[in-house]
């Protein structure tokens, strides 16, 4: 087990906190990133815009992917909103 400061922090390149578009449309804003106790994955914290008091979890690897669009076009799943 190595004792390294670096290996508590979020993967290079991960999403910053603040506003993203779903690819289907809702807006939802990236609260924090968490780590999972027991597999030590590192996971999206966020919540839907419209509704502030619902919090939701998903791996990062989700978050990040590039996904199927309705309209055919392939995107992020999250894209950040300016």
């Amino acid at each position: 087990m190595t004792d390294s400061a670096s290996e508590d922090l979020p993967p290079a390149g991960s999403p910053a906190p603040g506003r993203y578009r779903h690819f289907k449309g809702n807006e939802y804003e990236l609260l924090s990133l968490a780590r999972h106790s027991e597999t030590m994955g590192w996971h999206a914290v966020y919540r839907r815009v419209n509704d502030p008091e619902s919090i939701w979890v998903r791996p990062l690897e989700m978050w990040s992917e590039t996904v199927d669009r309705p309209d055919g076009t392939r995107g992020l799943r999250f894209a950040p909103i300016d």
